[in-house]
């Protein structure tokens, strides 16, 4: 399974790329995509659309997986993330890749066991977890990263109960 995982934003989205096969998880990709915030805002999500195409295209993933906004002390910081999330899932549509999301307290919890957990912490465990020379960075792509390993944990478990449920 292929997961690409992002961290969305409209200035910069982060992205991580995992694949799981045989009980082990690697790394495919890792980075960011940035906007230009003197550019019109529809221009940078027609920006962000086109450079998420791009990666879809080169990695293959089977789902897209999101860090969740569910709450946001600035209404208009909430409005421009909504933005584009709106532009992730309108691409992820025509392309048939189904979105899942999880909050930042699953992430953590998922990640280091402690849904208090800070950055430093959360990027540590990743690269404790992925065996990367590196802590994964910038941040933003080390929190999708984070958040398409949850997946992968996440999934893996849900097959287990269903597998003993049946």
């Amino acid at each position: 399974m292929i997961v690409l995982g992002i961290d969305p934003g409209l200035a910069t989205t982060g992205y991580g790329v995992l694949i799981s096969r045989g009980g082990k998880v690697k790394m495919l990709g890792l980075g960011v995509i940035n906007t230009n915030p003197g550019e019109p805002v529809p221009l940078r999500l027609k920006i962000l659309s086109d450079k998420l195409n791009i990666l879809v295209n080169k990695y293959n993933p089977n789902i897209v997986v999101l860090e969740k906004i569910f709450f946001c002390k600035n209404v208009k910081t909430a409005m421009i993330i909504g933005e584009a999330i709106g532009a992730i899932s309108v691409t992820c549509a025509n392309l048939s890749i189904d979105i899942v999301e999880y909050t930042p307290l699953e992430i953590k919890q998922a990640i280091v066991g402690y849904g208090l957990a800070t950055k430093a912490q959360m990027q540590k465990m990743l690269q404790r977890l992925l065996c990367l020379d590196e802590i994964p960075k910038p941040d933003d792509a080390a929190d999708a990263l984070a958040v398409a390993l949850t997946h992968i944990y996440s999934y893996k478990l849900k097959k287990r109960i269903a597998q003993m449920t049946k």
